[in-house]
């Protein structure tokens, strides 16, 4: 079984974003993790490439650290809590440390650490939950064991190395070109570079580097840098790793005395997730590989949360061409427009790209 599909209980532990476009994104903490290069047998990328896919995977526990420099505005909606922040939204900025723990695809567990306090996704069979220390609340989910798919939170920033790889492997393409880099020395352990990179010089993604431990063949860091940079625009690295199967204890989840207890929604069946994606989600594509374009129409808010997300629009760059006008929102990796007529253009790209898209019949 390979590991991108023994290990989807990884893929419930994303948290959610307000840039879901992203494979990945900041400033470098390599430093933390690795040392000198050390001296391994040759192997090719194909040979990296099939052992991402071959590895099999027991159980793991360790301490990550992931860093964000998306070059987002200044926008508190958009950062998150910052660095130091136990809000899962703060992922997209600044650094963050993690404790994780797998032991199968039904029992996984991350804490994202702050410094006043940690929340916490714990998955042990049917049961989810989610625990904010801070406020001091716990929320539950059951799952439905009939259900062939994994749960997910929505889709964001990866917390791991793998969920990262998992991602950039999984549009790996003609367009995309594949070698191998220096190896490196990842929290204690000897480790292969995977580097990838996009063939269209277009697109804001220089390259993706991916190291890959030399014994059991599973990301150790995660890495993307934009064109023309060598500052990463988005790091996931493990500083301690251990390949023991964690303790059940640490999947065992109780409310401490005074908590607030909340019943999550139950999530629907795969068959209704498929009906709801399919009526609702509404977006195209334009393009292909690396400089994909997806358009969409705006999301339609009430309330708050559309005061909310009015606020955050106004403050963006106004800009406007023949295609219309709107507000733009630029990082490192990546360009979302938002038109007055009530269209959203994102990718990999530039605004000159997400201009001429919208310009177009496919964009409109």
């Amino acid at each position: 079984m390979s590991v991108m599909s023994s290990r989807p209980a990884l893929r419930w532990l994303v948290p959610a974003a307000a840039v879901a476009v992203v494979i990945g994104g900041g400033a470098a903490v390599g430093t933390l993790a690795a040392t000198a290069e050390p001296s391994l047998p040759e192997r090719s990328a194909e040979q990296l490439l099939v052992d991402l896919q071959t590895a099999r995977l027991e159980g793991l526990s360790g301490t990550v650290v992931q860093s964000a420099d998306l070059g987002l505005p200044a926008l508190a909606s958009l950062t998150g809590g910052g660095s130091g922040s136990a809000d899962l939204a703060s992922l997209i900025s600044g650094s963050n440390t993690l404790r994780v723990w797998y032991s199968g695809p039904d029992k996984a567990r991350v804490a994202l650490m702050g410094t006043l306090g940690e929340t916490d996704v714990i998955r042990n069979g049917k049961d989810v939950w989610m625990w904010e220390s801070r406020a001091n609340k716990a929320t539950h989910t059951t799952l439905s064991l009939d259900d062939t798919e994994q749960h997910q939170l929505p889709d964001g920033l990866p917390t791991t190395p793998q969920e990262a790889a998992d991602r950039a492997l999984a549009a790996v393409s003609p367009s995309t070109e594949v070698t191998v880099g220096r190896s490196a020395t990842i929290a204690g352990r000897d480790a292969y570079e995977l580097v990838l990179a996009p063939r269209d010089k277009t697109s804001l993604v220089g390259q993706i580097r991916i190291a890959i431990d030399a014994t059991e063949h599973v990301p150790l860091r995660f890495e993307v840098f934009p064109k023309g940079s060598d500052q990463t625009a988005f790091q996931v690295s493990f500083t301690q790793v251990n390949f023991d199967r964690p303790d059940d204890q640490q999947f065992t989840f109780n409310p401490p005395p005074g908590a607030k207890v909340e019943e999550g929604a139950k999530p629907p069946a795969t068959g209704e997730r498929q009906k709801d994606s399919t009526d609702t989600s509404g977006f195209t594509t334009v393009g292909e590989g690396w400089t994909t374009v997806l358009v969409a129409k705006a999301p339609a808010g009430n309330g708050e949360e559309s005061e909310q997300a009015a606020g955050v629009l106004q403050a963006l760059p106004k800009v406007s061409g023949a295609w219309g006008s709107g507000h733009v929102l630029t990082g490192r990796l990546f360009t979302v427009l938002v038109t007055d007529d009530g269209r959203v253009l994102a990718g990999l790209v530039s605004p000159e790209r997400l201009y001429e898209v919208a310009a177009t019949k496919a964009g409109k």
